[in-house]
């Protein structure tokens, strides 16, 4: 007869610690699953088509990042680029936005040089960022050479009152050349207007302030730019 109230204190404390287990067990199964899916993002096989972009997509968010690079909106440039990777470049989630911190840490690591030796700390960061394109790329290109011609165009437009005329669009078009593997000829006018579109909001900045027709202007140029390049990789 005395043993019952000791049966129902056992079967109260039986109840909570029976709920605990539950409710861990069903965090570890969410635990697991999540480290699986970040698993299969960030390592799993993964194919990008780099010639299949949207030209005017591509055009508007670099009009974007240009002005969050420039207003000095790190996160939002962030944002930005795994946004271009995902949409345009195939890229899931996680892995988007791991490649998208070596570009950007290498943009802000270069806006802070003030010469050669500075804005080559921003170098391994940006092979980072090619490796990570190369190994989803269905074209092959040279890592190492796209990560260097990249920073070289960044120091010519940095330097452009030092460079002759015509030198920045070579330049932004040999890394087209070498990410598509194709003579640099074909890609001149993509970096002509390209390297026109940056003039504009250079010589824009250093007399006052880009207005937002000024931005419009840039975004058609980088349009006619993309669409340009689009154009040659597709043919």
């Amino acid at each position: 007869m005395e043993s019952a109230p000791n049966e129902q204190t056992n079967q109260i404390k039986t109840k909570p610690r029976s709920r605990w287990r539950r409710r861990l067990l069903f965090l570890a199964v969410i635990l697991l699953a999540l480290l699986i899916w970040g698993a299969i993002d960030l390592y799993a096989p993964r194919t990008a088509h780099l010639k299949d972009f949207d030209a005017d997509e591509v055009a508007r968010l670099e009009t974007a990042m240009w002005r969050s690079y420039y207003e000095k909106h790190e996160a939002r440039l962030f944002n930005q680029l795994a946004e271009l990777l995902r949409s345009q470049y195939n890229l899931p989630l996680l892995r988007s936005n791991q490649v998208a911190y070596y570009a950007a840490k290498a943009a802000f690591v270069f806006k802070k040089g003030k010469q050669r030796s500075d804005y080559e700390k921003a170098l391994p960061d940006l092979i980072s960022f090619y490796t990570a394109v190369r190994k989803v790329s269905d074209t092959p290109f040279d890592v190492n050479r796209a990560a260097r011609l990249e920073l070289e165009w960044w120091i010519i437009h940095r330097q452009r009152a030092s460079h002759a005329e015509g030198e920045l669009a070579r330049s932004l078009a040999e890394l087209q050349a070498e990410l598509y593997q194709m003579p640099v000829e074909k890609f001149m006018e993509h970096g002509r207007l390209r390297a026109e579109a940056m003039t504009i909001r250079d010589s824009k900045a250093e007399a006052g302030g880009v207005t937002e027709q000024d931005w419009q202007k840039i975004n058609d140029l980088l349009q006619r730019s993309w669409r340009s390049l689009s154009v040659v990789v597709k043919s």
